[in-house]
């Protein structure tokens, strides 16, 4: 059974599923209702619930959430649940453990109290605290991240582990690929966009939120327009309730004439072939999504020292890495990238090259798998009848990545 908050976050967990059930696993999924767990039925051939959860933190919704995930635990009575994201980690894995689930495993996508102060980061603390205590097995989607657990107090070496390179469920590079039918529609997407042909192009994708570095990013490109020719700054996503930006931000996205704000995009695919270089200044992350899909993209990439954004960058090989908050060397990284097309070409290959031999989705499905029999013959438990998983999950990609990896 897995367990997420939003239904946004099944999207996260696409293909995993329809593996999972491939493997002989029953799989569940629960998370608040929306069209996105409806589509995790039809898409992955898997169960469904919804249970009204929050994000936010509301004792009573809270209350009610747990409740109703503990009764339906009671009722499946699964073998193992995977919870993840910080309130679906809390609520459900303390309904896991009062259930009797033997195997409750915790996917850590990121360190959400990171950012937050005072008695908002002691409450967020302490309920991560109690996530990873419940736990039987705590999954960092990074390195970093669990390192810095580990340093907090919250995990020990011997029950967190990251699997394959890290990420939470990897990237289809092949839905991102640099193809002749993406590029033409890059070019009608400039148009479209008003973006001008030659114009260089900085690109961001994600929540607007302060916590992803957007005001920085403003900053540094009132820096870059003195510097570089005509540049544009394409920000792809939308306004998220919780950690608002501030106004003066939200007035620059509006008002500037060479910002390109695309809103909620159902695709971000094309939109990474319309850049030159994605930016993401953000001061905490899991395993950034969007730095794997502008590898596969072939761009390259200018992130932040934070943590999890640091596992996704080779510094100078597949992008650049600047200290957390700093504006002038958020600037000055974009620039010299966007003055060297040699450099950007070089470390786009670069990034592509190790998405398809690191980040292929079915490599992070195999170690789950993996890890999921290993802990049910820990307990005595019964294992799934698995047929081999090929069809629709190893295409000739993958297979010579694989070939690669063995070499290695």
């Amino acid at each position: 059974m897995y367990v997420v908050t939003s239904p946004l976050t099944v999207n996260l967990l696409r293909g995993q599923l329809r593996y999972m059930a491939a493997a002989g696993f029953d799989v569940t999924v629960v998370s608040a209702p929306g069209p996105e767990l409806d589509g995790a039925s039809e898409h992955d051939h898997v169960s469904t619930v919804a249970v009204a959860m929050e994000r936010e933190l509301s004792l009573s919704a809270d209350w009610r959430a747990f409740r109703a995930l503990r009764r339906l635990m009671k009722q499946q009575q699964p073998h193992i649940t995977n919870v993840s994201t910080t309130k679906a980690g809390l609520l459900g894995g303390l309904a896991a453990w009062s259930a009797g689930v033997p195997v409750r495993v915790y996917v850590l996508r990121g360190i959400r109290y990171e950012t937050a102060s005072g008695v908002r980061r002691r409450l967020m603390k302490c309920a991560e605290q109690l996530a990873c205590n419940v736990a039987t097995r705590a999954l960092c989607v990074s390195e970093s991240v669990r390192r810095r657990l580990e340093i907090h107090g919250l995990l020990t070496p011997e029950k967190s582990a990251v699997l394959a390179s890290g990420s939470s469920n990897g990237v289809d590079a092949d839905r991102f690929a640099p193809t002749g039918d993406r590029v033409a529609r890059a070019k009608r997407l400039r148009h479209e966009l008003n973006i001008p042909e030659e114009a260089p192009v900085v690109g961001y994708v994600g929540r607007f939120t302060r916590d992803k570095g957007l005001p920085e990013l403003l900053e540094a490109h009132e820096r870059l327009k003195k510097v570089v020719t005509d540049v544009r700054l394409l920000v792809v996503g939308g306004n998220e309730v919780g950690d608002p930006l501030p106004a003066a931000t939200r007035a620059q996205l509006k008002t500037d004439k060479t910002i390109v704000c695309t809103g909620f995009v159902d695709d971000a695919a094309p939109y990474y072939h319309v850049m030159d270089v994605l930016a993401l200044p953000t001061h905490r992350e899991g395993f950034p999504n969007t730095v794997l899909e502008a590898y596969a993209a072939g761009k390259p990439v200018v992130a932040t020292r934070a943590t999890g954004a640091i596992d996704a960058v080779m510094q100078e090989g597949t992008g650049l890495l600047v200290p957390v908050g700093d504006v002038g060397e958020l600037a000055a990284a974009l620039e010299s990238l966007l003055k060297s097309p040699i450099t950007r070409k070089d470390m786009g290959e670069a990034g592509r090259r190790w998405v398809l031999r690191d980040f292929r989705p079915v490599r992070i499905w195999r170690e789950l798998e993996k890890e999921y029999r290993r802990l049910l013959e820990e307990r005595g438990l019964p294992l799934p009848a698995r047929e081999p998983v090929t069809t629709g999950f190893l295409d000739s990609s993958f297979v010579e990545s694989t070939k690669v990896e063995a070499k290695r």
